[in-house]
């Protein structure tokens, strides 16, 4: 499908409904929201407490509407107002911070008017600490060029759902909706305002996720075509928006260093209150640490001072190596993913760190899930076999289950990490960590 051309649009403040989306939502300000001129300063927003002497590993405290976040920190997804198969209070109770909240999925059911007559997602799932929402630009691209996540797990280009991209243009993206199959538009400006009525401590601008298959001139086209979007988002919120709803911009670039470090340079140079990495990061593992690498370098040196965030990827050692390499937030599917096809994650780095409890061989065992882990399902005596069969049998306390011991494993890991980075020791964590150790029980 052709970019159009890649000359700049002529920058505008127009609402959603002028591309044709009639929302008319006025957001109310949160309860117990800060000033305007301290929330949207990063200086203000996230302080950082901790840095490493070795490298661009930092411990901080992102200062947000709803509440504080500990950094580095791992956000679960709350893709259409709930983390699958628990409660809030079951996130919290772990000790989980923030969630995040999937704005495309949102705009298309319930839709922003509905949630924001309940005084935004937080209150409509009933949430008390802070969300963030992406844009909605990853989901509507994998439409069309393929998930950009089945790349880096080798599972080729296809969407599965119904949806289909029918125009990418300088307004916006016209696509088919995967619910019921209607046409639908979304600008910059539709995605910001969707975002305001979800009423979420941090929002992130609406971006072209380019996937790693095309080629360097799409992505170049493309990455310039995001960093005008990000303008007309942060217009539109300069003029519209919560006053306490940080936006985060979005570096693209693909596998190209020098189109990652100037979009890296680009964003840094915006009003944006942080930056995620977002996009094509390699076809494998090495690959995509080198993009991050890249990109946070040139983050530590244009932007030191704002916040990071790592978008969609949430591996065990992807999340170590991303902490050394200064990353403060990730956000991913895999912990909850995992949990609903009865895999759980445990400390054997040989294996990904993961065991398949639904396969026959854990019938009979009378095994934990992990020996000596203070999670709720392992605390309370629930074995492997009793996972096996009720992950082979559908029911639904088998990914309950599993999804407490996974975000439990993650939480665990993420205090450890920002304890040694604290400390000073690290390298010598990571080390442990990757050669199979287990988090600290607390």
């Amino acid at each position: 499908m052709p970019l159009a051309p890649p000359h700049p649009a002529t920058p505008t403040a127009a609402t959603a409904a002028i591309h044709g989306v009639a929302l008319n939502l006025t957001p109310a300000r949160m309860a117990g929201s800060v000033d305007l001129a301290q929330i949207t300063s990063f200086r203000g927003m996230f302080e950082i407490r901790t840095r490493s002497s070795d490298g661009r590993a930092r411990t901080g405290t992102l200062h947000l509407a709803r509440g504080d976040v500990q950094t580095p920190a791992f956000v679960p997804l709350a893709t259409r107002g709930a983390v699958k198969t628990l409660e809030p209070r079951d996130v919290e109770a772990l000790g989980y911070e923030m969630v995040l909240g999937n704005t495309f999925h949102l705009y298309l059911s319930p839709g922003p008017e509905l949630i924001d007559s309940y005084g935004g997602l937080g209150a409509f799932m009933r949430w008390p600490r802070p969300i963030i929402t992406d844009s909605g630009g990853f989901q509507v691209f994998s439409m069309g060029h393929g998930s950009v996540a089945e790349e880096i797990k080798g599972r080729g280009r296809g969407s599965t759902s119904n949806g289909a991209i029918l125009q990418i243009a300088e307004e916006g993206v016209r696509f088919r909706s995967y619910i019921d199959g209607s046409e639908r538009f979304m600008a910059p400006e539709t995605s910001m305002e969707v975002q305001a009525a979800l009423h979420s401590d941090i929002a992130l601008v609406f971006d072209e996720c380019t996937p790693f298959h095309v080629s360097r001139d799409y992505t170049a086209r493309s990455t310039e075509r995001t960093h005008r979007w990000l303008e007309r988002c942060l217009d539109w919120h300069e003029q519209h928006g919560p006053r306490d709803q940080v936006v985060y911009g979005i570096v693209q670039g693909g596998v190209e260093q020098d189109l990652r470090v100037a979009s890296a340079e680009t964003v840094a140079a915006s009003r944006c209150g942080g930056i995620a990495i977002g996009g094509s990061l390699g076809q494998d593992k090495p690959q995509m640490h080198e993009v991050v690498d890249w990109t946070a370098a040139s983050l530590e040196q244009s932007a030191p001072e704002r916040p990071r965030h790592l978008l969609g990827i949430g591996d065990i050692d992807d999340l170590l190596i991303g902490v050394e390499l200064g990353i403060d937030t990730f956000d991913c599917a895999m912990p909850t993913r995992l949990a609903r096809h009865g895999v759980a994650i445990v400390p054997d780095p040989d294996a990904r760190w993961r065991v398949d409890l639904a396969k026959a061989g854990f019938r009979n065992s009378h095994e934990p899930i992990l020996e000596g882990c203070p999670c709720p399902a392992c605390s309370a005596g629930f074995t492997r076999g009793y996972i096996n069969y009720a992950s082979r049998a559908g029911e639904t306390t088998g990914p309950r289950l599993l999804t407490l011991h996974n975000l439990s494993y993650i939480q665990r890991l993420m205090v450890d990490l920002r304890a040694a980075i604290d400390a000073g020791t690290l390298a010598t964590t990571v080390a442990a960590f990757m050669a199979g150790a287990a988090p600290s029980v607390r």
